[in-house]
């Protein structure tokens, strides 16, 4: 399995990482035992959570990390994994955002929910205006410090956040974000190619984008109003089944596919990981079935006319 490496970090990944805000909603604790096993199993190796999954379902926020974390002590294999996770959005009354003692307040929390005595990579999940950034980095320095956490990252922060950030704690000498995660697929290319994307070239910033398949709708299986209620996350499909999304790039996606006897799904994470700067996309699985069918995009080798077929349809208008 190809390993890359996250920023400047000494962490190394495998370029598909798990996105797990599915356990303990739509995949129950015995489905996601399944499918952590059949992931490292498979040769990879990044786990992205958050403490607010899924804090939209009845499960409750910190469902999926105390997921993870009974995984983790029935002999889920800590030392096989990149275990990633991210503070900041609300989970309570007063319970969000990036101050240095919500952040090591919210850390220990993780912690005890996922069962181990350290995070690899510790990501603010959103920007946080209201707490100056020095703030913020000397929090993480601490962390970092106490053996707590290995790196931190940053989610859903625009340039101009991302590079004051960075300057901030080189210039205080504090830790820095090593990873982005932004909202990036075929559909959705727009916000991080507009600037983002070379900033974090230029900076050495890995990248792990949320969305790789557009909620759905990249696999393929959404090509009717009908077809949304085929899944609990269907409705969040629908934004996408306009005349760019249906006839372009799902027409695109099907013949590139067709080409190479992949499934539209593999041919959209094979995209993500071949752009620049990219480390790897996140995508979910709710079954070991689905989940083989994402690991297989690891070993589909795109061509230059693959990509370019892929890149004209997505264009944006």
């Amino acid at each position: 399995m190809e390993l890359r490496r996250l920023g400047r970090s000494d962490l190394m990944v495998a370029p598909l990482v798990l996105g797990t805000n599915v356990f303990g909603w739509t995949a129950d604790e015995k489905a996601s035992f399944a499918i952590l096993d059949a992931f490292v199993d498979g040769g990879f190796n990044a786990v992205d959570t958050a403490d607010v999954y899924s804090r939209w379902s009845p499960a409750g926020a910190g469902a999926s990390e105390t997921v993870i974390g009974n995984w983790i002590a029935q002999g889920g294999r800590r030392d096989r994994i990149v275990l990633a996770t991210k503070v900041g959005s609300e989970m309570g009354e007063g319970m969000k955002g990036l101050s240095g003692q919500y952040i090591e307040q919210a850390v220990e929390a993780s912690l005890k929910r996922l069962q181990t005595d350290y995070i690899d990579l510790y990501q603010s999940h959103r920007d946080d205006p209201d707490t100056p950034q020095d703030e913020t980095a000397r929090a993480y320095e601490r962390l970092v410090k106490a053996g707590k956490v290995r790196v931190i990252g940053s989610s859903n922060f625009t340039p101009e956040r991302l590079k004051s950030a960075l300057e901030i704690s080189k210039s205080i000498g504090a830790p820095r974000y090593e990873s982005e995660q932004p909202l990036y697929n075929l559909y959705d290319r727009a916000g991080f190619e507009a600037g983002l994307q070379q900033l974090c070239i230029a900076e050495e910033v890995g990248v792990i984008p949320y969305y790789g398949l557009a909620s759905g709708f990249l696999t393929g299986k959404y090509r009717s109003e009908e077809d949304l209620a085929k899944s609990p996350r269907g409705r969040g499909a629908k934004k996408y089944m306009d005349e760019r999304g249906m006839k372009k790039i799902l027409a695109a996606l099907d013949q590139v596919a067709g080409a190479h006897a992949a499934t539209p799904a593999q041919v959209a994470l094979a995209w993500v990981m071949a752009q620049p700067g990219l480390t790897g996309p996140i995508a979910s699985a709710t079954s070991v079935s689905q989940l083989d069918e994402l690991m297989g995009s690891a070993r589909l080798k795109l061509s230059a006319d693959d990509l370019k077929v892929l890149d004209s349809a997505s264009a944006a208008a």
